[in-house]
């Protein structure tokens, strides 16, 4: 399988620990950049159709504003109810100040 990257925003744009929400290829993504990382995560959360971006980031975790699940930005995996189903974690590649994401898998 290989993975396309497409640009996603600037590095610069990203504030520590305040998500930011743009669509890639069809898809909705939040991005957040957070000890000394950039994670790329599906931005509808699985329990309520809400967007994740405007939560909340705290330990690697991003928390849904409407309910209050927390999902692991690194895994997906929600950490608390009412969510049971994790979200989609995309890779995440820096070049430059570039943010580039893969949300397709291409066999």
């Amino acid at each position: 399988m290989t993975e396309t990257f497409v640009r996603a925003c600037a590095l610069t744009e990203l504030e520590e620990d305040a998500p930011k929400r743009v669509e890639l290829e069809g898809v909705p993504v939040a991005l957040v950049r957070t000890e000394g990382e950039v994670f790329a995560v599906n931005d509808i959360c699985s329990h309520a159709n809400v967007s994740l971006s405007e939560g909340e980031v705290e330990d690697c975790q991003i928390e849904c504003w409407l309910h209050g699940s927390s999902f692991d930005l690194r895994t997906g995996k929600p950490s608390g109810l009412p969510a049971t189903r994790p979200i989609p974690v995309y890779p995440v590649k820096i070049e430059g100040d570039d943010v580039l994401v893969s949300v397709t898998q291409e066999s």
